[in-house]
């Protein structure tokens, strides 16, 4: 073996031991052996002293000055560890730390002296006037941080850092300043004071380039809005990127969806501008619309060998001679493509095409299906979703790990992923698998809240001042599950509801939940009985195709009807005297028909001209049990589901009660709406609606049970204004009694008000309406009196209010003479649409043209149709 030292770099002495494939034994035996064994120990204890005076050498060199609490050797390998060894650059590296506030090197001979000014330890980093911005928020921009060092420099930072925070969320105004408080210890607490001041929102929003559209219709699609006198209650007005970035996304499927194949965003340039006497954003959207296309042709091209095109060209939703929609495309796409997986052709591709015709702007559409590369998905990586459970994504995929890779389908869901409302952002990316025919996908996701408080409050014509509070979830322990809690009160109405949705019942796409409710109705403004109504559904809603849906339901509910009877609500009087108060026969007063003593009972019909309710109500007081279970078939191409302007809206729901319960019946409604926009931001809209109900025991119906039309059916009548009447008794406002078969049409037109800022939500409309109510088919004789007996049954079986039988108690007639016209009700009138902060106001003026003017009797006309020329109903939620 052979030994040697050498020193590597000229500053430190390395052993190095070489191999000579023997042990040098035949140098002269041991004694050479010992003789070798000294001399290394002699060399390696000259090293050592070599290392170690360099080392005490080296560290006299440099002496610390100044510091108290970092420690010295740490200073100075920040001085030993720089590059050059120059002392300017030692310099910077210590100032870099944060940990001094001043740092001098120089040289004192032979030796470096480092002499520094440590910083303070911050104890606490306080905020002070933030009122519109939670401290958690603020705590996550700044860079001061309890414990840490104190540095001025991050310290002005973090101010402009507040100051961005304020700016973005529409204060751009806010004023930030900073104090420091010294405490013992070394130790310094900073203080950011804030004055948040008025709210700096988006000043104006401006188009250039647009020529098909005004400025006033695209801002109205965006979520995003220009300040206004509503700013202090509205945050739309807030400039987000992310949410400009989202309307003009809006805005360009808009254009695509409307013929426009060409179109693009140029530019969107946001200004922040600040004046002495405003400040705000300003927002500059440069487009380039093109030219307006239909579709000239349309066709599939399948280049796989066996696959079925007849069925293919079934899924095409593009017809010659429509305008192009680019909706109408990627709807096409997925289901061609959905379509050949189902004939067993997993790694076909659907490719779209299209030639324009720039002369006659007519464009051709092609969907090819060919052969794509034989790819599988090895691994699908979620990432991000902090709160949102791995399966509530991975249910939305029509694929998964070991299927074929497919992008239409990728695509599709990533368009399901940011229309559920769960997260800020959704990305998909691929990136190479362990093999060239595998694939990874990966899903970034940030999630979002979904959650939310709200107060509402309002007032109707028909129920009165009314309030609301609500607690909903949209993403329920982040499973995907919906649940609301509300409760609600009034002056004429209040109650509670529970809802939980799960929308992937089983694994399957079906959306199962149940609903728990409870409602008290006052109608004696319009009526003269009280309802209470609670109970449950359970509802099972499948999805058939993108437009179509069926809902399975079963209710179970209870309807409590009561008449009140109290000295300021003297309705059943006539039947049960109140004391004190209603007119009596006097002691001893001999019928002469029935030859009773009538002395003591309510004198009629005295009784029955301060509010008397109809006998059909007394006679169905009490408690309604209903097991109901019904259908609903939806079907919706509305363009938008709160504030359409294009599509087509359609429901009908057969119900059947009897399994169980008191009503038997079979009723089946339905409802259809169609708007079309005739013009620009003039929207036209038709809707018919319909009703029957029949009994299924050949008994009469309940009261509770048949239909009460007003305003709903046709505008300018008041609730429970039209349809069938008691015409025996003179209050007018108590005689309705429902009817087992209505129908109705509305007309309207919504148009925007000249003058006034789209955004602010105003829009008036003009409508006419026209419908009826008729067919009642309940019970027409009722024993209210308690004697046993129906009296007042004249021959041929009509209620006959002067004649008595000869067992009647002679209080009131215990029949119902029933006025049932199906009279054409209609009415023209106005509106006042209100899209208000909050929420959704409407004004209704209303004339009648038509209406049922009821027959006279002795009492004067009874049974004509009430009427309420205004309709006033709102709500709000802040």
């Amino acid at each position: 073996m052979g030994v040697r030292w050498t020193l590597v770099c000229g500053c430190e002495p390395v052993l190095i031991i070489k191999e000579t494939g023997e042990y040098m034994m035949s140098m002269t035996g041991k004694r050479r052996r010992k003789s070798a064994e000294r001399t290394i120990v002699l060399v390696a204890t000259a090293a050592a002293g070599v290392i170690l005076g360099g080392v005490a050498a080296q560290a006299q060199q440099i002496v610390v000055e100044g510091n108290r609490r970092v420690d010295s050797d740490t200073i100075r390998s920040y001085v030993t560890g720089t590059a050059s060894g120059s002392p300017e650059e030692a310099r910077r590296n210590l100032l870099s730390t944060g940990l001094f506030s001043d740092v001098q090197v120089s040289a004192r001979g032979g030796t470096t002296v480092v002499r520094v000014r440590e910083n303070s330890v911050i104890g606490r980093v306080v905020f002070e006037g933030n009122k519109k911005i939670e401290k958690a928020t603020l705590e996550g921009v700044v860079e001061a941080k309890d414990r840490g060092p104190l540095s001025q420099a991050v310290i002005a930072a973090d101010v402009d850092r507040i100051r961005d925070v304020y700016k973005r969320s529409g204060r751009g105004t806010a004023r930030v300043s900073y104090r420091l408080v010294d405490l013992p210890n070394g130790r310094t607490d900073v203080v950011y004071q804030i004055e948040e001041g008025d709210k700096t929102g988006i000043r104006e929003i401006h188009f250039v380039g647009n020529n098909a559209y005004s400025e006033s219709t695209l801002r109205g699609m965006m979520t995003s809005s220009e300040m206004n006198f509503l700013s202090f209650i509205k945050t739309s007005d807030v400039y987000d990127p992310d949410r400009i970035a989202n309307d003009l996304d809006i805005i360009r499927r808009y254009y695509l969806k409307n013929g426009y194949a060409d179109f693009r965003i140029v530019n969107a340039d946001a200004r922040y501008v600040e004046t002495p006497e405003d400040a705000g954003w300003v927002i500059t959207v440069t487009v380039d619309e093109g030219e307006q296309y239909t579709v000239g042709a349309v066709a599939v091209d399948a280049r796989v060998p066996g696959v079925d095109t007849g069925a293919l060209d079934g899924e095409v939703r593009a017809q010659v001679g429509d305008v192009y929609n680019a909706e109408d495309v990627e709807k096409t796409l997925v289901g061609v493509t959905n379509e050949v997986n189902r004939q067993g052709y997993p790694f076909a591709q659907v490719r779209p095409t299209g030639q324009r015709d720039r002369a006659t702007h007519k464009v051709s559409l092609g969907f090819v299906v060919e052969d794509g590369p034989r790819v599988y998905i090895e691994r699908i990586n979620i990432r991000g979703n902090t709160r949102t459970r791995d399966y509530v994504i991975r249910r939305e995929l029509d694929l998964g790990e070991g299927d074929a890779y497919n992008r239409v389908l990728v695509d599709r869901a990533e368009r399901r992923l940011n229309g559920l409302g769960f997260f800020k952002k959704v990305r998909f990316s691929n990136e190479p698998g362990s093999a060239p025919d595998r694939v990874v996908v990966n899903i970034d996701v940030e999630d979002q809240p979904t959650g939310s408080f709200s107060v509402a409050g309002g007032y109707s014509t028909q129920d009165g001042i009314i309030g609301e509070v609500s607690v909903s979830e949209s993403n329920f322990l982040g499973r995907g599950q919906y649940v609301r809690v509300a409760a609600q009160g009034g002056q004429y109405a209040k109650g509670f509801d529970f809802s939980f949705t799960e929308p992937y019942f089983l694994g399957y796409r079906l959306a199962a939940g149940f609903d728990a409710f409870y409602k008290y109705s006052d109608l004696t403004r319009y009526s003269r009985y009280e309802t209470t109504v609670y109970g449950g559904q359970l509802r099972v809603g499948l999805p058939i195709t993108q437009e179509f849906g069926v809902t399975f339901r079963y209710s179970l509910y209870n309807t409590e009807l009561k008449v009140p009877n109290t000295i300021k609500r003297p309705f059943n009087d006539c039947s049960i005297p109140i004391p004190g108060y209603t007119q009596l026969n006097p002691a001893g007063t001999i019928d002469p028909v029935s030859g009773r003593n009538v002395g003591g009972l309510p004198a009629y019909p005295n009784c029955a001209f301060d509010g008397e309710a109809s006998i059909a109500l007394k006679g169905s007081q009490g408690s309604t049990l209903t097991s109901l279970a019904g259908v609903t078939l939806a079907y919706s191409t509305l363009d938008n589901l709160q504030r359409p302007t294009n599509g087509f809206y359609g429901e009908l729901k057969p119900d059947i009660a009897g399994l169980g319960g008191d009503s038997k019946f079979f009723r089946v409604t339905g409802d259809a709406r169609y708007y079309k926009e005739l013009w620009e931001d003039v929207v036209g809209f038709v809707r018919i609606q319909g009703g029957h109900i029949t009994a299924l025991d050949g008994n009469p119906l309940r009261i509770t049970d048949q239909f009460f039309m007003g305003p709903s059916l046709v505008r300018g009548f008041a609730p429970n204004g039209l349809g069938p009447r008691d015409v025996g008794i003179a209050d007018a406002r108590s005689n309705a009694i429902g009817g087992t078969t209505y129908f109705g049409g509305t007309l309207e037109i919504q148009f925007p008000i000249w003058g006034i800022p789209k955004d602010l939500g105003l829009k008036g409309a003009v409508f006419a309406d026209a419908g009826t109510l008729f067919g009642y088919s309940g019970s027409r004789s009722f024993d209210v009196n308690g004697d046993g007996f129906i009296n007042g049954i004249a021959p041929g079986g009509l209620c006959n209010y002067t004649s008595f039988g000869s067992n009647a108690i002679k209080v009131e007639p215990e029949c119902v003479n029933v006025h049932d016209k199906p009279t054409i009700r209609s009415s023209v009138g106005a509106s006042i649409l209100w899209n208000s902060p909050l929420g959704p106001i409407r004004f209704d003026y209303a004339y009648a043209l038509t209406k049922d003017e009821g027959i006279q009797t002795t009492f004067g006309r009874v049974g004509k149709d009430q009427i309420q020329a205004f309709r006033f109903s709102g709500g709000s939620r802040f």
